[in-house]
Formats: structure tokens, C-alpha cells, sequence
């Protein structure tokens, strides 16, 4: 259902599937979208081979952009990643090598090629990176252009400086440059590629109306900032953040399975919210969904983990993922399941529990301190008996049907694990 207060196709597909926290200036936004091309960007800071599952919410925003007849612009950090957003964080970010941004962005451009169409029409989404401006400035230069527009009164006043410096946290001068140089960044977009639109998560709030307000200071021209809500689980976790780890967007990282597992395995009360936030799925089709109740719920994470794989990895790898996870889960069947070769303690091939390092990889568990505590919990099983801690295992005893030790944690985690 659309939202009256919205005109534009954009906004009202925002607001019904749940996108919108905060607009700067809502009524010129709209009307913008509703006359004309609106072209938006958000920014993505190059620290790893890939994002994770928590930056999806954004991809999918310039996604719903495209769709509505707008014009995504994906900034890809090649600068503001070798000075370090400090949002949410206690320490300093890692200093990477130009080499090593440079090879982050090409791994994660293929991700963006999934969920957006890149071109040269006027609808076409594009990718920039920002050390195209940023590392020209010289730095009286930079101080002298745009520093003047910036008090650190209000810069302290941001949670990101705010929440660091409460918790007496050091922060470097050179993360305290983050936030202008993230306002300067805007206003370089809107000169060089006419972009009206800042958008990202509820905590890039205060870097977002600083950049708006640059623009509209500088240059006299419009601009606005859209911010979502900060995403978390219906239990209050949060978003992507599993036992095992980060949920990494590019196959090298998370495969096409173990992606697949993460929806499938949404809590009930997500299932509806994060179809609507990370699927292309019909709005009546899903409220259809979240109208079952008991055991059907279990469809309904099906067809989220179908729906949210395929527009990742394709339909071939979610039908895979799904007929791999039915087999293994409801039908019983191991034979199908991936075996993980590494080596085990001990010359003569054994390996003991008393030292459960080994089941941080073979059960897919984050930490030692995890493995102990599902050692304690009795969740661990290897070749079907429940595990004390204080088992020791040799080759022979390896399971003759698989080839392998059958390694399981709970009713989510099964693997078939062979010591070379």
C-alpha cells in the first residue's frame, strides 16, 4: 500500500516495504522523484574482499533507485578507506595498501553486478571511486575550502566522536577528517555527476546532513539525505552477524549453500520484514506468506532463502542450496554433504577434545570458547554420539559409509570432515 504523503514511485515503494528512518527535506525529495531522473549514492569503504550481509539493506536501496527510474551511483571508498570511518567502532581501522584497496573493489564491483544494471543510459548505475578527488587535495587546500564550514563543536556533538570519546576511547585526527571528507564527497558527486541523494544506515545520519548541508551552502543546490533504520534481528541481534561469522556477499567467502542457510534459518518473526527489505517478492505475495502460521512458517523461510539467494547466486545455486538442505535436514541424507579436509593433532592421526580448536572448523563454530561451551551444552556429535570433551579419535574410527567423521552441532550444522 502506498503512502499518501509520497507522490513519487520511489518513496512509496520505500516506505511500504519499510526502507525510510529519516529524510532531510521529504517534500523536495519527493518531488524531485516524481518529475525527474533523482540520482543517489551510497558509499561502501573497500576493507575486504567483500561486504557482508549487512550492507545489503543499502545495495537494495539503489536497487528500488534503479527501479523507480532513478540513477544509482555506487561510491566505492578508495580513499575514505585508508582513513577509516570511526561509526561504532572503539579502535582504528587497519591501514591497507593501495594495491589491496584496489583489488577489494574489483571483488566487490561483481556483487553490485547482481543487483544492479551498470551502463551509460541515464538510468544506468555507475561505480566511483572517491580517491579520484581526495587524494588530489593538498592539504592546506582542502583546510582552506572546506574546513571553514565545519565547528568542531558540532563535529563532537556526532555520535560517531560522541559515543568513541564516552566510552574513552582514543581517536585519531585522522578519523576525525572521516566525516568531512565523506561531506566532501557529496558535494564532488553533485558537481561531477549532478547527485542529489545521499543515502546509507541510521548511524551515517550526522556525516549525511553535513554533506547535504555543504552542498546547499557551497553550491546553493539541492540536495538530500535518506537514512533506513538500524537493522536488527527480532530477538534484538544483530543483522548478519551469526554464530559462525560475518555472512560475506561473494561466493569466495560464504557459499551459495551456506548463504541460502543464513535466510532459511530467519527467526519467525523476520521472515515477512526481510522479504519485503531484501526481495523483489510482490508485497501481497508476502503478506500471503506471513499469514501462515505454525509449521508453514518453515515455507515462508524457504521461499525468502529461494528468493534472496537467487538474486545473488542464481536460480541454479538457490535450487542447489535448497535440495542440499532438504536432504540433509528432513530426508537425513550426509552422502551429498561437502567433506572438509584439514589436519588434526598428533603424529600418530588422532585428535582429542580436551584441545577443541579442531571443532572450531570442523563443527562451523566462531570460537574455542563457542566449541567448549556446545561441548558442555552436549550439542555436539561426531558419527552420531554426543561428544564430553575428553574423546580422543584416530583414523580408524573414521565413519566407512561417508569416508569420513560426520560432524554435527545442533539440528543447523552437519559436516562430513576427513583428517589428511
Amino acid at each position: 500500500m502506498s503512502d499518501p504523503r509520497f507522490k513519487s514511485d520511489f518513496l512509496q515503494t520505500l516506505q511500504a516495504r519499510g526502507y525510510i528512518h529519516q529524510i532531510t527535506h521529504p517534500a523536495e525529495l519527493d518531488a524531485a522523484a516524481a518529475s525527474g531522473v533523482v540520482s543517489g549514492y551510497i558509499g561502501f569503504d573497500a576493507t575486504a574482499p567483500s561486504l557482508h550481509v549487512g550492507s545489503l539493506i543499502q545495495i537494495m536501496m539503489l536497487r528500488r533507485l534503479q527501479q523507480a527510474g532513478g540513477r544509482p551511483v555506487v561510491i566505492m571508498g578508495g580513499g575514505t578507506t585508508k582513513v577509516g570511518d570511526p561509526t561504532g567502532k572503539d579502535t582504528s581501522r587497519p591501514q591497507l595498501t593501495d594495491e589491496t584497496i584496489q583489488s577489494n573493489i574489483a571483488s566487490i564491483r561483481t556483487v553490485f553486478e547482481k543487483f544492479l544494471a551498470f551502463g551509460d543510459g541515464p538510468t544506468d548505475a555507475v561505480m566511483i571511486d572517491n580517491d579520484e578527488w581526495l587524494s588530489k587535495y593538498g592539504y592546506i587546500e582542502f583546510l582552506r575550502d572546506y574546513g571553514t564550514h565545519f565547528t568542531v563543536n558540532r563535529m563532537l556533538a556526532f555520535d560517531s566522536v560522541k559515543l568513541r570519546l564516552e566510552r574513552e576511547q582514543p581517536m585519531t585526527f585522522l578519523e576525525f577528517n572521516y566525516m568531512l571528507m565523506q561531506s566532501v564527497d557529496f558535494l564532488e558527486l553533485n558537481r561531477r555527476q549532478n547527485v542529489t541523494l545521499q543515502m546509507g544506515g541510521s548511524d551515517q545520519w550526522g556525516n549525511i546532513v553535513s554533506g547535504v548541508d555543504l552542498v546547499r551552502r557551497v553550491d546553493a543546490k539541492a540536495a538530500f539525505g535518506l537514512t533506513t533504520p538500524l537493522l536488527t534481528t527480532a530477538s534484538g541481534g544483530k543483522m548478519g552477524k551469526t554464530a559462525q561469522g560475518a555472512v560475506w556477499l561473494n561466493a569466495e567467502q560464504l557459499s551459495p549453500y551456506d548463504y541460502w542457510q543464513f535466510w532459511r534459518n530467519a527467526e519467525d518473526a523476520d521472515v515477512g520484514r526481510f522479504m519485503k527489505l531484501f526481495t523483489d517478492m510482490p508485497l501481497d505475495d508476502i503478506a500471503a506468506w506471513e499469514a501462515r502460521q505454525g509449521a508453514e512458517i518453515n515455507e515462508a523461510k524457504k521461499a525468502l532463502a529461494d528468493a534472496a539467494t537467487t538474486m545473488l547466486h542464481g536460480a541454479d545455486d538457490a535450487a542447489k542450496a535448497r535440495a542440499r538442505s532438504e536432504g540433509q535436514f528432513e530426508r537425513g541424507e550426509v552422502e551429498a554433504l561437502a567433506v572438509y579436509d584439514f589436519v588434526w593433532a598428533g603424529d600418530d592421526g588422532s585428535f582429542t577434545l580436551r584441545s577443541p580448536e579442531s571443532l572450531v572448523k570442523a563443527a562451523d563454530i566462531s570460537s574455542i570458547k563457542d566449541a567448549k561451551r556446545s561441548i558442555a551444552n552436549g550439542e555436539i556429535r561426531i558419527n552420531g554420539a554426543v561428544v564430553n570433551g575428553s574423546e580422543v579419535y584416530s583414523r580408524n574410527q573414521i565413519d566407512p559409509a561417508h569416508g569420513a567423521f560426520l560432524v554435527q552441532k545442533g539440528k543447523k550444522v552437519s559436516r562430513l570432515v576427513r583428517p589428511t
